[in-house]
C-alpha cells in the first residue's frame, strides 16, 4: 500500500510528460525522413528556404540567391510539399 501513491505518480508523470515528448519525436523524424527536393521549409534557426538536393545526413537550401548546407536533423518543419496533389486534381484522377 505504501508504494501505491508513487506508482500512480509514475503513471501520471509518465502519461504528461515522457508519452507526448516521444510522440513529437518521432513525428519530427518522420517529417525529416520524408523530405523532398523542392519542399519550402523552415530550419531551427528560422531560415526559410527551398530544398535544392538532399543526401542521408545533409540538406542543401536555396534561400534567396544563396544556397546553404544544413544538417537534417537542423530542419524544424515543411511550410509546403511539393508532391502533394491539388484536391481538384486529386479527384479527377481518382474518376478515371
Amino acid at each position: 500500500m505504501q508504494f501505491l501513491p508513487l506508482l500512480i505518480f509514475v503513471v501520471i508523470f509518465y502519461f504528461l510528460l515522457i508519452r507526448p515528448q516521444q510522440k513529437r519525436s518521432k513525428e519530427t523524424r518522420e517529417m525529416q525522413a520524408a523530405l523532398a527536393k523542392g519542399d519550402k521549409v523552415v530550419t531551427v534557426g528560422g531560415l526559410q528556404g527551398t530544398v535544392d538536393a538532399i543526401d542521408d545526413q545533409t540538406v542543401v537550401l536555396r534561400a534567396g540567391g544563396s544556397k546553404l548546407t544544413f544538417e537534417r536533423n537542423a530542419i524544424r518543419g515543411v511550410l509546403k510539399k511539393t508532391n502533394v496533389p491539388e484536391p481538384a486534381v486529386a479527384e479527377e484522377n481518382e474518376k478515371k
